[in-house]
């Protein structure tokens, strides 16, 4: 097991390891409950931590592209059109936000 990130509050750390498993890549949290203890002292309590070594170095890209904003910015891309009410969404969304029609195949 690697720790693959230092997180700055357990929120930041279970949205990585929660994208790292998304990914089909086995993650955990580690120290969360320990950074409540420090207050508002910089500490590296919390951190999220690779269970397979094997798949570090897949982790650590994916991780870095995600804390980029890459995924986000390659969902912009594949923006459509509600078929109902005409409003525009992003590419990661399978639902208008404004009348809840699904995205068009």
């Amino acid at each position: 097991m690697k720790r693959i990130h230092n997180a700055r509050h357990p929120v930041e750390a279970h949205l990585v390891c929660g994208f790292l498993e998304s990914c089909g890549i086995a993650a955990v949290v580690r120290g969360e409950w320990l950074a409540g203890g420090f207050g508002e002292l910089p500490v590296d309590a919390c951190a999220v931590w690779v269970t397979d070594d094997a798949r570090f170095d897949d982790a650590d890209r994916l991780m870095r592209d995600f804390l980029q904003g890459k995924f986000s910015a390659s969902g912009a891309a594949d923006a459509w059109s509600c078929p109902d009410c005409g409003e525009r969404s992003e590419g990661q969304f399978s639902q208008c936000w404004q009348c809840g029609a699904s995205r068009p195949e």
